[in-house]
């Protein structure tokens, strides 16, 4: 099997469970049954449909491989899930994962904020994150010109801007739940 795109396809290596059912059917693939593991990965931010090994256990919040070598707990990723199609618990466990994640992977989120461009001439990307308005996006500019951030806290101590992981993680949440029209974080 050939592929044509010459960049090769990026797989996510973890993934982090918001809900499982030990006796579940899958949504995304006719006929497969087992454990059925809700999760979102790690680096992409999309929601998955996993297939756990029979007889592991599995917890709500917990950081599972699915890379392609060396599985221990997952059979397979099955594919991805859309928000509204995802159970109401791994609804609920979203929004506290996904803080979990912007805060374990701060120099991802943080070098995201230090090389973030102007979308269109009218607005920067940095805008469209909570909490950052004009104001904010303007003193972060100048001072990653400066030099740049190398944390939250060093965000906090030199722009003022109050709780990054909070604001990050709203916008994820947006992006996750459709509500925002361009992604910044999570991929398509």
């Amino acid at each position: 099997m050939y592929r044509t795109q010459s960049s090769p396809r990026k797989y996510e290596e973890y993934a982090y469970v918001l809900d499982f059912n030990p006796r579940g059917k899958s949504s995304t693939v006719r006929g497969r049954e087992g454990i059925i593991v809700t999760a979102i990965g790690e680096d992409r931010l999309t929601l998955l449909e996993v297939l756990g090994v029979p007889n592991s256990i599995f917890e709500v919040g917990e950081r599972i491989y699915i890379g392609k070598e060396g599985r221990t707990k997952v059979l397979s990723v099955l594919g991805k899930m859309e928000y509204d199609h995802v159970s109401s618990s791994a609804q609920s466990e979203l929004a506290a994962v996904v803080e979990n994640i912007v805060t374990t992977n701060e120099s991802k989120f943080v070098e995201y904020l230090n090389n973030a461009r102007p979308l269109t001439p009218r607005i920067h990307a940095l805008e469209l994150i909570p909490g950052i308005g004009k104001t904010y996006m303007k003193t972060m500019l100048e001072e990653r010109e400066k030099k740049k951030f190398e944390n939250y806290q060093d965000l906090q101590e030199r722009v003022g801007f109050k709780e990054p992981i909070k604001h990050i993680s709203e916008r994820i949440m947006d992006e996750i739940t459709g509500q925002s029209r361009m992604n910044l974080f999570v991929k398509r």
